[in-house]
């Protein structure tokens, strides 16, 4: 649960992978994070799909950075000397999503050994195929090892449904089988997808799931509609595509049978 709401008081380097620009920043709590903006080409969009994503995952018992809203105060990080990311910070006054930083971190290589226990690699295959997060592909694996340990990071492609404008009009699309798994960096080490499903179902009760979209500011809900029909959407839609798993289950199962 995120439970603080702090100011971004020092702005100290980009990082320039992917078309977002996040920033490792120090908050007021004397902490370092990765702040995701706004005012980034993806907009606010992408915070919401990295707040959902992310907090179902730590729901889910898997490794995502704690989370935080950040303010962003008018001239902040005025010292960048690269225009357009001045442009940025100055779109991005107000409240932004920061995840804790991870020091000392490594991206995720498959060709590391050992690889990831075949039950946590069925864990996360299933956790991405339920919130249709295209991004976790050799190309981009948004996957850190820190201390050892597997983290997963940079949700903001998940949920990608909403991009559509009419996205409340259409539940139906919950139901979508997620084709895309078959590329997922995870799958060739993955266990039983099914024996996931029925482990991981039962730790995103219904109120759990309204917890987590009810966090949303009604700044980053902007798609035209009242903020709170808009959270009563993301909240039907999680809760629909959870009742009908078996359909991103045996679209990830059918894929993981392909590969071996």
């Amino acid at each position: 649960m995120i439970d603080r709401t702090l100011t971004a008081i020092r702005y100290i380097t980009p990082f320039r992978q992917g078309g977002s620009v996040p920033a490792l920043v120090e908050a007021d709590d004397g902490e370092l994070y990765v702040l995701k903006f706004h005012g980034a080409a993806q907009g606010r969009r992408a915070l919401v799909a990295e707040l959902i994503a992310g907090e179902i995952g730590r729901r889910l018992g898997l490794r995502v950075p704690e989370l935080a809203f950040i303010h962003v105060e008018p001239n902040f990080g005025m010292s960048e000397a690269h225009p357009e990311i001045r442009d940025l910070l100055n779109a991005s006054v107000g409240l932004n999503l920061g995840l804790r930083f991870l020091p000392e971190s490594l991206e995720y290589n498959p060709l590391l050994t050992p690889p990831p226990e075949p039950d946590e690699a069925a864990a996360i295959v299933w956790f991405d195929a339920y919130v249709t997060n295209v991004d976790r592909t050799l190309r981009n694996v948004n996957m850190l090892l820190h201390r050892r340990e597997l983290w997963l990071i940079d949700h903001g492609s998940a949920l990608y449904f909403h991009h559509s404008r009419d996205w409340t009009e259409h539940p139906e699309r919950a139901l979508t089988p997620f084709a895309l798994v078959k590329d997922h960096a995870l799958l060739p080490f993955a266990g039983s997808v099914s024996d996931a499903d029925r482990l991981l179902r039962p730790k995103l009760p219904a109120g759990s799931l309204a917890e987590v979209v009810a966090l949303l500011p009604d700044a980053w809900l902007v798609d035209g509609a009242a903020p709170g029909e808009l959270r009563a959407g993301y909240a039907r839609w999680l809760s629909d595509r959870l009742a009908a798993s078996d359909v991103f289950v045996g679209e990830a199962e059918n894929a993981r049978a392909r590969r071996v």
